[in-house]
């Protein structure tokens, strides 16, 4: 049994109060290698932002947990080493799919996990939830649950369909839970490819597809029902069009790729939304840079070469989530 706090790392209770209270979000962004992990640390600190470093089963199992764990730790004393005197970095589990996932990641240092029933009946989704609190919080570790369904593919969690949360059932799942963040849908979805063009309708100023707007009315009616508690919103990457077009430019083949449009997250972020995720823009923003050095200097072969500049613009990307979408810097 490893304790997260042995890590140097943080639940999530203090921290989404904070940012309740001070109108803001916390960047909830997915990592699978050291450079991701790197962008993060380094825009976390320049900016003074809290963050939460977040893994899928998927990457868990990519990484591996024990290098994970180790991970977690450096990303504690990296932040240090770069002047930041008291991180406040969260080590998370993504769409965690049952209690024995949940418990492995708490056992190793997690501090923070979501079990994700949400696929399932609703009396089944309570009971699953339930149980993965009792045990996370006989270790001070936070759980997120999840009411309502995205559409889209993260990893190993697909569906076809949005089935938006039912305001009316937050309350009693809640309560009968006790998990301590709430992932609800409103419109959102996982991947590069959030919607379907027909879904869209074209801006004629400059050709691009516009998405439908995410259902701010089922946000206010869960925030009504659960006053002050903490939301949380998946698959909110914008998918930046500059980093899609420099992915097709370069041999790339992403046709309407389309994500939530950053004005929308910014209106989520000044209420009670707490936890923003985002994972695809990372990963658009590391394949532009990797492919641009590809098509520039075909001779290149030291990875260095290729994954530094991919690091560069991921740090880009995470400051300007960060200061200009989440608003969570100089929170520290």
């Amino acid at each position: 049994m490893v304790n997260y706090k042995d890590l140097g790392l943080v639940n999530t209770r203090e921290m989404f109060k904070k940012a309740i209270n001070g109108g803001y979000a916390i960047p909830a962004f997915n990592f699978n290698n050291m450079e991701q992990m790197q962008a993060i640390i380094q825009a976390a600190v320049e900016t003074k932002s809290p963050v939460i470093l977040q893994v899928s089963k998927g990457a868990r199992q990519y990484a591996n947990a024990t290098l994970l764990r180790y991970m977690a730790q450096g990303a504690v004393e990296y932040a240090k080493e770069l002047g930041c005197a008291n991180p406040q970095i969260v080590l998370h589990l993504d769409h965690g799919d049952s209690f024995e996932t949940c418990k492995s990641c708490i056992d190793s240092g997690f501090s923070s996990v979501m079990i994700d029933g949400s696929h399932l009946p609703y009396d089944e989704n309570v009971a699953l939830t339930k149980k993965v609190v009792e045990y996370a919080h006989q270790f001070d570790v936070t759980v997120e649950g999840e009411l309502g369904v995205l559409a889209g593919v993260e990893d190993d969690v697909v569906a076809e369909h949005h089935t938006y949360t039912r305001p009316e059932e937050v309350v009693d799942f809640v309560t009968k839970t006790g998990c301590d963040s709430l992932a609800i849908s409103i419109g959102t979805s996982h991947g590069a490819y959030k919607f379907k063009p027909e879904q869209c309708h074209v801006d004629p100023a400059t050709g691009r597809l516009v998405p439908p707007p995410l259902a701010f009315d089922v946000l206010d009616g869960v925030m009504k029902e659960l006053p002050g508690f903490p939301i949380v919103l998946h698959g909110s990457s914008s998918v930046p069009q500059e980093e899609v077009d420099t992915i097709n430019k370069y041999g790339g083949k992403l046709e309407a790729a389309i994500g939530i449009p950053e004005d929308e997250l910014r209106k989520a972020a000044k209420s009670a939304v707490c936890k923003i995720n985002i994972d695809s823009d990372s990963r658009l923003a590391m394949t532009a840079a990797v492919r641009k050095v590809f098509a520039e200097k075909p001779a290149e072969f030291d990875p260095r070469k290729y994954l530094g500049p991919a690091r560069d613009n991921m740090k880009k990307l995470y400051e300007h989530k960060i200061v200009n979408v989440l608003g969570s810097d100089n929170k520290l």
